[in-house]
């Protein structure tokens, strides 16, 4: 089968997502599939670049930078995605004809794109939906309900669920919300758990110790976006709560919007333990992981969906516990403390949250052992091999056996 994977983020790009759909694109590979990845990019010169990466056709079509831009600017330029894919690479298109389109939200605008692409193949669609956008920016009190703008984004967000044959949530939790913006329509949408291919970490080690004179602390190392849903104030507040242990030290590895933000928060209150850097590729990100202690995951307390977030993943990877501050009744509360792989609180429980710190601070031993069930955990729930054959089994009637 000839497979399309669209995404907006795919490596170099540091994100969950782009390691996820890189992961995902080889799993097809192995299985036997062709694949193609088409992403937006702001390096390229031309049009399009091509490339042929582990197998994978990747084409890069120009399009203006997302993660950094101001919010104004980059809503700009993701509505504009599938129009701007579709002139730009659409001799690409029609020269390499797909069986399945797989599509990975956020963003909601590759609707338009998906839908015109299935009407050039006659091909199926499957979406990986990660992000509940709207809802989650009104949770935020970004946008307002009913507003202007929510209305056009609620008219993108159907567009793109309309293009679907079937749409993979994250969450058990995310169903019955998912399923009540689907009400009046019969696409079908199941659990699709986040995945990693568990390859072995990197060897080597990052020097982020040493560089940061950390040698001796036990490291809460936190890998991801720093936006708005992430609500990393959550542990800028753990910090400084925490600012008299020398001991701990809170690293914070990425980009996003409130990154200035934040950094002036940190200098404002005169913190030492806690620090912001740039993200960095994906084998030096695990390195780093594999020398911190603890992966801190903060989602804030006013979303109302299930975020599994993609940084879960990683963590589990390196066989790192876990210590999460997320929103009420998030599933990944019962996840951690069923397999007894971390530690997760309601975000706004600052107490609690601090003290969960110190115990995995003060207790060796039970971070080894919630690290090695994470690991546990990553092998079985989130394979890579698993939720390819699950996408697969929509389309086909038996997917490939994986190559030895």
């Amino acid at each position: 089968m000839r497979i399309l994977i669209l995404v907006v983020y795919y490596p170099p790009s540091t994100t969950s997502a782009a390691q996820m759909m890189c992961d995902l694109a080889r799993e097809f590979i192995r299985q036997g599939h062709e694949v193609m990845v088409v992403t937006p990019s702001d390096s390229v010169k031309g049009a399009t670049c091509s490339t042929l990466e582990d197998n994978v056709t990747v084409v890069r079509v120009k399009a203006g930078n997302m993660k950094s831009a101001n919010k104004i600017l980059r809503l700009w330029r993701e509505s504009r995605l599938s129009a701007n894919i579709w002139n730009n690479a659409r001799d690409v298109f029609k020269r390499n004809p797909c069986e399945l389109i797989v599509s990975y939200s956020p963003t909601i605008f590759f609707g338009e794109l998906v839908s015109r692409l299935k009407v050039l193949w006659g091909c199926k669609s499957y979406l990986v939906h990660r992000d509940m956008f709207p809802q989650w920016a009104v949770d935020a009190g970004v946008i307002r309900e009913g507003g202007l703008l929510h209305r056009y984004l609620k008219t993108k967000e159907k567009e793109l669920y309309s293009s679907a044959d079937v749409i993979g949530v994250e969450a058990p939790g995310n169903l019955s919300y998912f399923q009540a913006g689907l009400r009046g329509t019969s696409l079908p949408a199941e659990v699709l758990y986040n995945w990693t291919s568990s390859l072995a970490v990197p060897s080597g080690v990052s020097g982020w110790r040493e560089k940061l004179g950390l040698d001796g602390k036990v490291i809460f190392f936190y890998g991801g976006n720093i936006g708005i849903a992430q609500d990393l104030d959550n542990i800028v507040r753990l910090a400084a709560g925490l600012r008299d242990r020398d001991d701990m030290f809170f690293l914070l590895m990425g980009n996003g919007s409130e990154e200035p933000r934040l950094n002036r928060m940190i200098d404002r209150l005169g913190l030492h333990n806690i620090r912001i850097v740039p993200a960095v590729p994906q084998e030096e990100y695990l390195r780093c992981l594999s020398e911190s202690d603890v992966g801190l995951v903060s989602l804030d307390q006013r979303l109302r969906s299930n975020n599994m977030t993609g940084k879960v993943l990683s963590y589990s990877l390196c066989s790192k516990p876990i210590l999460a501050s997320v929103n009420p009744g998030n599933d990944l509360m019962d996840l951690l403390r069923r397999a007894d792989a971390g530690i997760a609180c309601t975000n706004g429980e600052d107490g609690e949250l601090k003290s969960a710190a110190l115990l995995l601070c003060s207790e060796r031993l039970a971070r080894q052992r919630m690290g090695q069930n994470a690991r546990s955990l990553c092998d079985t729930a989130f394979s890579v091999k698993a939720a390819a054959r699950q996408i697969l089994s929509h389309f086909v009637s038996e997917p490939s056996e994986a190559k030895s």
